[in-house]
């Protein structure tokens, strides 16, 4: 090959490295910038736009997730299955009366759901006590008393320990544990889970089809971001509430 074809080839491998450069240095500035912002991940992930963000089932080894059968006593004594539940859409969450730190928030979103929805029928709460030997039935009505529960499907479950740590970790993956170190005694996920009216669990998807599964429930709207940079997510189950109450 003539020498002059040998240099215009190499000049043409020089300027195609330092372009290549020059978009990677921008992309490392780019990822780094956002990380330090701590938006890389949150930011990404719910960047799809609310009006077209899809509620999707939740899948397990290719099989539709579904709330499995549960029967506990609520803050009335009354007994209340999963078949109670049929026909309404209703956010899940586990907690305990006497919880010293998240439990108070997460009960102060889901009022904020409740009163949301109050005009809906076919809106409701499930909540779990973790710590059934204490959260009685008279209990859980001084509980709800105190925060404002008056909706008439919100229920506060107590009974067998181990069914409702079961329900909680192998019904819906929503970690709840005894511990005689954690504030409280008790350690737990802060997660809400969003059913549909046939009783599958449902999550928004981010753009790429991936399924948040759960939605934040120790931050409120007003706080918007924690300390670790995590943004609330009580807007977003609002906006996925009213699709499935749509459907």
């Amino acid at each position: 090959m003539p020498t002059g074809a040998n240099n215009k080839k190499k000049h043409t491998y020089i300027w195609v490295s330092a372009i290549i450069l020059i978009f990677g240095i921008f992309a490392v500035y780019e990822i780094t910038k956002r990380v330090k912002g701590g938006t890389v991940v949150e930011n990404d992930r719910m960047s799809v736009s609310s009006k077209d963000a899809k509620v999707g089932f939740v899948v397990n080894q290719g099989e539709k997730r579904r709330v499995p059968n549960f029967s506990f006593y609520d803050q009335d004594s009354v007994l209340v299955t999963n078949k109670d539940y049929l026909g309404k859409v209703y956010v899940v969450d586990f907690f305990f009366t006497t919880c010293p730190t998240i439990c108070p928030v997460m009960t102060k979103n889901l009022v904020e759901l409740q009163d949301a929805f109050k005009n809906d029928k076919n809106f409701g709460v499930a909540s779990f006590t973790i710590n059934p030997r204490y959260d009685t039935p008279s209990v859980l009505t001084k509980y709800a008393e105190k925060y404002g529960i008056t909706d008439k499907d919100w229920h506060l479950m107590t009974g067998d320990q181990d069914k409702i740590y079961q329900l909680a970790q192998e019904g819906f993956y929503i970690f709840a544990s005894e511990d005689q170190a954690a504030p409280g005694g008790f350690e737990h996920s802060g997660m809400f889970a969003l059913v549909d009216k046939n009783g599958y669990i449902r999550s928004r998807e981010d753009e790429f089809g991936n399924p948040l599964i759960y939605y934040r429930g120790t931050i409120t709207e007003e706080q918007e971001v924690n300390a670790d940079g995590e943004t609330q997510q009580i807007t977003i189950l609002k906006e996925d509430i009213k699709k499935l109450l749509a459907e």
